[in-house]
């Protein structure tokens, strides 16, 4: 392994669970646990304090409940928002939709299995963002029902181009494959569409693309 650990803070009212997440992050070289808390309140503070790579927050904690205390962490408005991974029992497209909105980039079921489970919080730590692939086309498909609001934007056709793909949950891999340009050009196409956009991450990019109704 090279470099240090990825610093993860666990969040989940049921000592069993943190447990069992523990122990699976743990046996990864590239993952450490930093902290735990048993409460939303908690959480926050512990992560204002010690700023982990990576907050995983379950949705419903006493005191203060995983949705809130993502806001708090990553919400708009936050000058230096956190990354935070919602790890939940809950498969409910109102959980999912204010969990993203208010800044996370992650949301896998707890039953999803340890895999992607590691996969969401190495996703949330590289700036990219991972959900649940069972909600994934549910979620998108209902946010397509909506009526969209034209929008001009300050959008090149490439970066555009690139935006629409990650709508799709491509990687940039993916996009680099399917759009015949480097991996280094879709980064530079996604860090400039986020400053023209003023958002913050892969899931609000998404979220852009269907609200304007700006799916291929």
């Amino acid at each position: 392994m090279t470099g240090n650990p990825l610093r993860v803070l666990l969040a989940d009212d049921q000592a069993m669970v943190r447990t069992g997440f523990r122990m699976i992050i743990e046996s990864q070289s590239d993952l450490m646990v930093v902290a735990e808390a048993d409460n939303g309140r908690t959480a926050v503070e512990r992560a204002q304090q010690l700023r982990p790579d990576v907050c995983l927050l379950d949705i419903r904690m006493p005191g203060l409940d995983g949705l809130a205390a993502t806001r708090i962490l990553a919400g708009p408005g936050v000058p230096d928002p956190l990354p935070v991974v919602i790890a939940t029992t809950f498969d409910s497209d109102e959980y999912v939709e204010r969990a993203l909105r208010n800044g996370a980039v992650g949301f896998v079921l707890k039953d999803s299995g340890p895999h992607l489970l590691l996969e969401a919080i190495r996703a949330a730590a590289n700036g990219d963002a991972l959900i649940s692939p069972s909600i994934t086309v549910r979620y998108l498909n209902q946010m397509t029902g909506r009526a969209p609001t034209p929008v001009d934007h300050p959008l090149s056709t490439r970066e555009l181009d690139v935006v629409r793909a990650v709508s799709r949950g491509l990687s940039n891999q993916e996009i680099s494959d399917e759009l015949y340009v480097s991996l280094s050009t879709v980064k530079t196409h996604l860090a400039s569409a986020q400053a023209k956009l003023g958002l913050r991450n892969r899931v609000e990019l998404a979220i852009w693309v269907h609200d304007h109704g700006l799916r291929e």
